[in-house]
C-alpha cells in the first residue's frame, strides 16, 4: 500500500496563552486516492502562565546540525517515502526559524518549505557552522531546485521588517517563493490561515 502521511505537531506558547495548546494535523492520501484530513486537539490546557519567549538553546546550532538524525530515525522506523519529493519542513515563529535554517543547511533534502511569521536571523551569540555562508547555502538550495517555498507574515507582526528584508534578498537572488501577507500580528489566527493555504499545495 502506498500513501503519504504528514503529521504536523504544533505547540506554540506565547504570553498568557493556555499552558498547553496542542494540535495534531494529519493528512492521509488513501489507497483509492481520496484525501482525508484530520485536525484534532491534544490534551487540553490546565491554567495560564507567562512562558519565557527565548527558552534555553532556542538557537543552539546542535538542533539544526543534527536534524538529519531525526529524519533517518523516522525513515528507518516508519513506512514513509524517503526522498526529497516527499519531505516537508514548515514551522511558525521560532519553528519558522528552524525550518529556514535547516532547509538551507541540508539544502537538497526538502521539496516543500514553509516559514510562517518566522524569526530569521540568529542572535549575535549564536555561533556554529550552520549559520555560516547563508547566501551561499540559499543559492545552493535554489540551484538544487524545490517545488514550493512558502512565506507568510502579518502586517503588524514584530518580525514583518525582517521578513521584508529576507524577501528582498530572495528577489535579488532570483529565488522563487509564494508569499502571503495578512492583517494582524504574531497570532494564531494568521497561522491557521497559513496552514490552510500551505497544506493543499503539497505533493502536487
Amino acid at each position: 500500500m502506498s500513501f503519504k502521511h504528514i503529521d504536523l505537531y504544533v505547540v506554540k506558547d506565547k504570553s498568557f496563552l493556555p499552558k498547553r495548546i496542542d494540535y495534531n494535523f494529519e493528512i492521509h492520501l488513501l489507497p483509492n486516492n481520496e484525501e482525508k484530513m484530520d485536525a484534532a486537539p491534544g490534551e487540553g490546557h490546565d491554567g495560564f502562565y507567562k512562558p519565557n519567549f527565548m527558552v534555553s538553546k532556542n538557537m543552539d546550532r546542535s538542533y539544526k546540525a543534527n536534524f538529519m538524525d531525526i529524519i533517518k530515525f523516522v525513515e528507518g522506523n516508519y513506512r514513509v517515502k524517503a526522498d526529497k519529493a516527499n519531505r516537508v519542513i514548515a514551522g511558525l515563529s521560532m519553528g519558522g526559524f528552524h525550518s529556514f535554517h535547516i532547509s538551507r543547511y541540508d539544502e537538497n533534502t526538502f521539496d516543500y518549505v514553509g516559514v510562517f511569521s518566522a524569526a530569521l536571523m540568529p542572535r549575535e551569540d549564536a555561533i556554529g557552522k550552520v549559520y555560516d555562508d547563508m547566501d551561499g547555502t540559499l543559492k545552493q538550495q535554489m540551484d538544487n531546485a524545490y517545488k514550493l517555498y512558502w512565506i507568510g507574515i502579518g502586517k503588524t507582526d514584530f518580525l514583518y521588517d525582517a521578513n521584508k528584508e529576507y524577501r528582498a534578498k530572495l528577489n535579488s537572488m532570483g529565488m522563487k517563493y509564494v508569499y502571503m501577507e495578512t492583517n494582524g500580528g504574531h497570532i494564531w489566527r494568521n497561522w491557521r490561515i497559513y496552514l490552510s493555504e500551505f497544506v493543499p499545495l503539497l505533493f502536487k
